[in-house]
């Protein structure tokens, strides 16, 4: 799907704390996508740092999860360096906040992989407080993401508080 002549696509890392159902990291890209009409999101690059993770993101929803070495650190005034790494680098990171948005939102939405040669559909509902972000993104041009190399981001968010419900 194409907004403008343009792809939009989405990087995210994530932390998932313990007290979850898995404690783990992982670095992600995920492209809208159309099914009919409706828009949706496909993750079409996935890394994460545990095994349980990887196996049961294929099982289930047919992500097309990898191992790599995830760096994720977290700062006091909010900001965040992070980098992702498997024998080469995949992407590094840097945010640091500018503006909090009031109030905590809930976005929904479907994500639509593909598993056993089907479309398997699965709901993603994140409630969370933002934070306006200014980012600086490295993909080096040897790597899985050299497309996105030299690229500008339109918007950068930090996710505060995060909370998840994935499936269904």
């Amino acid at each position: 799907m194409t907004i403008a002549g343009r792809r939009l696509v989405a990087a995210a890392w994530v932390v998932y704390e313990p007290g979850g159902v898995l404690a783990y990291r992982e670095f992600l890209v995920a492209m809208l996508v159309r099914e009919g009409l409706r828009p949706r999101a496909c993750i079409r690059d996935i890394w994460v740092d545990h095994t349980i993770a990887r196996d049961g993101g294929r099982a289930l929803w047919g992500i097309p999860k990898e191992m790599a070495r995830i760096d994720i650190r977290q700062y006091t005034d909010g900001g965040v360096n992070a980098r992702a790494e498997t024998a080469h680098c995949l992407a590094r990171a840097e945010f640091t906040p500018r503006l909090t948005v009031p109030r905590r939102w809930t976005l929904a939405g479907r994500i639509v992989q593909t598993l056993d040669g089907r479309a398997k559909r699965s709901r993603a509902r994140v409630r969370t407080g933002l934070r306006i972000a200014s980012a600086r993104w490295e993909f080096p041009l040897d790597g899985p993401l050299a497309a996105l190399s030299g690229r500008r981001p339109l918007v950068s968010l930090s996710l505060r508080d995060f909370r998840l419900r994935f499936g269904g």
